[in-house]
C-alpha cells in the first residue's frame, strides 16, 4: 500500500496548484481606481511590515527551539521536523494574506462595476488560496516526515509517527504566536477605532477621516487572514498526527497510510466544493458558501466509504478481535462511522453557531433589543447568550466521542476529529473569505464609492462574522477530539496504565490545567485593553491638534496608528505563547507524566467551554450592531447603536483574540506533552 503515499503526496500538490491557479485568476480582475489602490496598497504595506516583524521574533525561536530538540533525546529528525512544520506554517499564512490582501480592492471593484455575484466570487476565491494553503502545506509536510523517517530510513511506523509529531510541534509553535500576535493587533485597532471614531466622533466605520482606520484594515489581514490560516492548519495537522498515533500502534504502517489517504481526498473533496461556489445575482451569499461547505462533506464521505471497504479487503481492518477487545475495531466499517461521526458533529457545532451568532435567528435580536434600554442590558444578553452557546455543542461532543469509540475503540476517536477536519480546505476558504469581505467594505467607504457598494460588501461581511464563527466551532471541536486522541497516545508512551484521579499530584494538575485556560485569557485580553487605550489616546489626540481631519482639509497620520498596534502586539504576544509551551514541561519534569495527564484534562475541559462562549459571544455581539445599523432597533446613530457598539468591542478580543488561542493552547499542550512523554517519567518531586 505504499503507492497510497504518493498518492497522498499528489493530492497535496495539487491543493497548492489549484491555490495558485486561484491567485492568478483573482489577479486578472481589476484593482479600480488610483484612490482604491492607494488605500489598497496603505493596507499591504501595514499588513507586510507587522509580518516581517513577527516573523523575525518566530525566526529566533525556531532556531533556539531546533537546538533545544536537536540536543535533547529526541534527536536531530524531531528537530528538522520541528522546523519544517515551522516554515510550513509560515508559509500558509504569507501566502493566504498576500492573496487577501490584493483581493479586497478587486472585491470592492468587481460589486460596483458588476453586483453581489461577482464580488463574492473574487472574494471567495481570495479565501480559498489560504484554504488550499493550509491543507496543501499541511498535508505535505506530515506526509513528507512519515516517509522519509520510515521508508527511506527504516524507522518503524510508530516511532517515524512520533518523528512527524514534531513537525505538528512546529506548526502549533507558529500557530500560537501568529494568533495571539495578529488577534492582539486587529482588535487593539478595531476597539479603538470604534470606540473613537463611531461613538464619539459619530462617523461611519471605515470612514477615511478616522486616524485607525488603516490599522484596524490591516488587522483584518494578520489576525483573521494569516493568523487564522495558521491556526487551522495547526488544527489539521494535529488530527491527522493524533490518529496516524493510534494507527500505528494498532494497525502499523497500513494504518499510518489509511489516516494520510482519508486526508488526502478530503483535499480533493474540498476542491471540489470550492467549485460549487457559482451563486446568482440575486442568491443568498450564506446559501450559497454553505453549498460548497455540504457538496464537500458528502463527497468526502463517499470516498471514506470507499477507502474504509478497500482496506477490509486488503486485510488491514476487521471486527473485534475477543482477545484484545480495547485494542482493535468494534466493527469492520468503524473507521467510516467515526469519520461520519466526526463530520456530523463539526457540521452541528456549525449550525449552532449559526443559529447564535447569525441576526437571522432570535438570539441576536434579542441582544439588539436589549441595546434600546442601554450598554449594560447589551452586555447582560451577549455575556447570557454566549454561556447557553456552549451546551449543545458540548453535549454534541460528548456523545461524538461515545460513539466514535463504540464503532473503532480509540482509532475511532482519532478518525472522528479527522472527520471533523477532513473538508478542513474547504472551511478555511469560507472563513478567509469574511475579512476579505471587510476589507472591500473599507475600501469602498474610504473611496467613496456608491452607498449600493457598501450594501453588498456589508451583506458579504455579515456572512463572513457567521462563517468566521463556524470555523471557530470547528477548531474548537476538533481540539476536543485530536485532545483526546493525542491524550491517549500521550498516556501510551509514558508508560501509564491509567490515570488516577484520586491522586494529590493529578487533583493538583487538574486545578492548574482549569485555572491555566482562564489565566492565559485574560492575558490576552488585557493586552488588548492596554494596546486599545494607547490607540484611544492616540486617535483621541489626532481629532484635537488636528482640526483639519474632521474638515475633510487634513489627513490622519495613520502610519502612527498602525505602529502602535504593531508595537504593542509584538511586545504582548510574548508571555503567552511561552506559557503554553513552558508549563507543561515542567509540570511534566518536576511532578511527573500523571500529573501532567491531569493539567492536560483540566485545561481541556474549561479551556473547550471558554473558547465556544468567546467565540460565539463575540460574534453574537458583532452581528447584533450589523442587526440595528441596517435600519432595526433605532438604526445608525441611535443609542441602541451606540450600546451595540460597546457590546463589539467588548467581544472583539473574545472572539478574535482569546477564544481562537485556545484550541491552540489545548493541542500545542498535548503535542508538547506527547513529544516530550518518554523523558518525564515520576518527575523529581
Amino acid at each position: 500500500m505504499d503507492y497510497l503515499l504518493y498518492v497522498t503526496m499528489g493530492l497535496a500538490l495539487l491543493a497548492l496548484i489549484y491555490a495558485f491557479y486561484l491567485y492568478k485568476n483573482v489577479m486578472k480582475n481589476p484593482q479600480g481606481t488610483e484612490e482604491v489602490k492607494n488605500i489598497s496598497g496603505y493596507i499591504k504595506e501595514g499588513a507586510n511590515a507587522f509580518l516581517k516583524r513577527e516573523y523575525l521574533i518566530i525566526l529566533i525561536y525556531t532556531i533556539i527551539a531546533f537546538f533545544l530538540i536537536w540536543i535533547s533525546p529526541l534527536g536531530l529528525s524531531s528537530g528538522i521536523a520541528f522546523v519544517l512544520g515551522a516554515v510550513f506554517s509560515g508559509l500558509a499564512g504569507i501566502i493566504g494574506m498576500e492573496s487577501a490582501t490584493n483581493s479586497n480592492s478587486r472585491t470592492a471593484t468587481a460589486a460596483q462595476d458588476h453586483g453581489m455575484k461577482k464580488a463574492l466570487g473574487i472574494a471567495f476565491k481570495g479565501g480559498a488560496v489560504m484554504g488550499m494553503c493550509v491543507v496543501g502545506f499541511g498535508l505535505l509536510g506530515v506526509v513528507l516526515v512519515f516517509y522519509f523517517s520510515n521508508k527511506v530510513f527504516g524507522i518503524g511506523a510508530y516511532d517515524a509517527v512520533n518523528i512527524a509529531a514534531g513537525y505538528s510541534l512546529g506548526a502549533s509553535s507558529i500557530a500560537l504566536f501568529g494568533r495571539v500576535g495578529g488577534g492582539i493587533y486587529t482588535k487593539a485597532a478595531d476597539v479603538g477605532a470604534d470606540l473613537v471614531g463611531k461613538i464619539e466622533a459619530g462617523i461611519p466605520e471605515d470612514d477615511p477621516r478616522n486616524p485607525a482606520v488603516i490599522a484596524d484594515n490591516v488587522g483584518d489581514n494578520v489576525g483573521d487572514v494569516a493568523g487564522m490560516g495558521s491556526d487551522l492548519l495547526e488544527s489539521y495537522v494535529s488530527s491527522i498526527i493524533g490518529a496516524a498515533t493510534i494507527g500505528a500502534l494498532w494497525f502499523g504502517v497500513e494504518g499510518v497510510i489509511f489516516v494520510f489517504i482519508v486526508a488526502g481526498f478530503g483535499v480533493l473533496a474540498s476542491i471540489i466544493g470550492s467549485l460549487m461556489v457559482r451563486g446568482k445575482e440575486s442568491s443568498d451569499p450564506h446559501r450559497t458558501l454553505k453549498m460548497g461547505t455540504y457538496s464537500s462533506a458528502i463527497i468526502f464521505l463517499v470516498v471514506g466509504f470507499i477507502l474504509n471497504y478497500f482496506f477490509i479487503k486488503n486485510g488491514v481492518f476487521g471486527a473485534i478481535n475477543p482477545n484484545d477487545g480495547e485494542k482493535y475495531l468494534q466493527i469492520a466499517y468503524g473507521p467510516f462511522f467515526a469519520l461520519t461521526i466526526g463530520l456530523a458533529i463539526g457540521l452541528l457545532i456549525a449550525f449552532v453557531s449559526e443559529y447564535y451568532t447569525s441576526d437571522k435567528f432570535k438570539h441576536v435580536q434579542e441582544i439588539a433589543k436589549q441595546s434600546e434600554t442601554g450598554h449594560a442590558t447589551n452586555i447582560i444578553s451577549g455575556m447570557s447568550i454566549g454561556m447557553r452557546s456552549t451546551a449543545l455543542p458540548v453535549i454534541f461532543i460528548a456523545i461524538g466521542t461515545i460513539f466514535a469509540f463504540m464503532t473503532g475503540g480509540l482509532f475511532g476517536i482519532g478518525l472522528a476529529a479527522v472527520g471533523m477536519l477532513g473538508t478542513a480546505g474547504m472551511t478555511v476558504s469560507v472563513d478567509a473569505y469574511g475579512p476579505i469581505a471587510d476589507n472591500a467594505g473599507g475600501i469602498a467607504e474610504m473611496s467613496k464609492m456608491d452607498k449600493s457598494v457598501r450594501a453588498i460588501t456589508d451583506e458579504l461581511d455579515s456572512v463572513g462574522n457567521t462563517t468566521a464563527a463556524i470555523a471557530k466551532g470547528f477548531a474548537i471541536g476538533s481540539a476536543a477530539l485530536t485532545a483526546l486522541a493525542l491524550f491517549s497516545a500521550f498516556i501510551q508512551k509514558a508508560g501509564l496504565t491509567a490515570i488516577d484521579i484520586s491522586h494529590p499530584k493529578v487533583i493538583a494538575g487538574l486545578m492548574l490545567g482549569g485555572m491555566l485556560a482562564f489565566f492565559f485569557s485574560s492575558l490576552l485580553i488585557h493586552s488588548v485593553g492596554k494596546a486599545a487605550n494607547h490607540m484611544i489616546d492616540e486617535v483621541r489626540r489626532q481629532f484635537r491638534e488636528m482640526p483639519g481631519i474632521m474638515k475633510g482639509t487634513q489627513k490622519p497620520d495613520y502610519a502612527k496608528c498602525v505602529t502602535i498596534s504593531t508595537d504593542a502586539a509584538l511586545k504582548e504576544m510574548i508571555i503567552p505563547s511561552l506559557l503554553a509551551i513552558v508549563i507543561p514541561l515542567a509540570v511534566g519534569f518536576i511532578f511527573g507524566a500523571e500529573a501532567l495527564g491531569g493539567l492536560l484534562a483540566g485545561t481541556l475541559i474549561t479551556g473547550i467551554m471558554l473558547a465556544i462562549f468567546m467565540a460565539n459571544s463575540g460574534g453574537a455581539w458583532d452581528n447584533a450592531k450589523k442587526h440595528i445599523e441596517l435600519g432595526n432597533n433605532g438604526g445608525r446613530g441611535s443609542d441602541a447603536h451606540k450600546a451595540s457598539i460597546t457590546g463589539d468591542t467588548v467581544g472583539d478580543p473574545l472572539k478574535d483574540t482569546a477564544g481562537p488561542a485556545i484550541d491552540i493552547l489545548i493541542k500545542l499542550m498535548t503535542t508538547i506533552s506527547l513529544v516530550f512523554a518518554a523523558l518525564f517519567g515520576t518527575g523529581i518531586i
